[in-house]
C-alpha cells in the first residue's frame, strides 16, 4: 500500500450531540484525529466528502463517492460511512477493478468514550493493507462480504446473512 486514501461521508462515527434530544449534526471527520493521535506509521489522506446521515444519503451521493473513487490513481480505499445504509454504498462500489475498498463506521460517535469507532478504524487499516482487491465492510472486529450481513438494529450490530445469488 503506498497511500490510504480515506474518504469520509459522516454518520454515526462524525456525530456531535447537543442535547438529551439527540440533536445532533455531523461534525469534522474524527478519523484524521484518530490516526494522528495513533502514530500510524503509513502515508494517508483525509478527503470530507460528505457530512449526512447515511439514512439520508441518496443515489448523487452514492455517485459522489464512486467518482472519487474511481477518478482517484490511489489503490486502496478507507471510507467512514453511517452503518445504516454502508451495504448499500458497498454494492454501488462493487465494480471499480483493481482496487481495496474498506467501509467502516461506528454504531456510537467517536466522541464517546465507550466509542467503538477506534476499535473499527484500527480492524480496518489493519484489513485494507492485507485483502485482496474488492470491497468490504469492516466492523464489530470482522471483515464481511458486503453481500452476506447486514446490520441487525436491534442487536445494534452487524451480522452474517445468506447470499443473494
Amino acid at each position: 500500500m503506498k497511500r490510504l486514501n480515506i474518504l469520509t461521508t459522516g454518520g454515526t462515527i462524525d456525530k456531535i450531540y447537543y442535547d438529551d434530544k439527540s440533536d445532533y449534526q455531523i461534525g469534522e471527520p474524527e478519523i484524521g484525529r484518530i490516526l494522528k493521535s495513533m502514530n500510524v506509521a503509513f502515508e494517508w489522506e483525509v478527503r470530507a466528502l460528505l457530512r449526512k446521515d447515511s439514512l439520508h444519503l441518496d443515489d448523487d451521493d452514492r455517485a459522489l463517492i464512486r467518482q472519487a473513487v474511481a477518478t482517484s490513481d490511489d489503490s486502496h480505499f478507507l471510507i467512514t460511512h453511517g452503518t445504516d445504509t454502508m451495504v448499500e454504498t458497498a454494492a454501488v462500489l462493487s465494480d471499480l477493478g483493481d482496487r481495496t475498498i474498506v467501509l467502516t463506521g461506528a454504531l456510537n460517535p467517536a466522541r464517546f468514550i465507550d466509542s467503538d469507532a477506534i476499535f473499527n478504524i484500527g480492524c480496518a487499516v489493519g484489513a485494507v493493507q492485507v485483502l485482496e482487491p474488492g470491497v468490504w465492510i469492516v466492523m464489530n472486529g470482522r471483515v464481511w462480504d458486503p453481500k452476506s450481513v447486514r446490520k441487525n438494529r436491534r442487536a445494534n450490530r452487524f451480522e452474517a446473512v445468506e447470499a443473494a445469488d
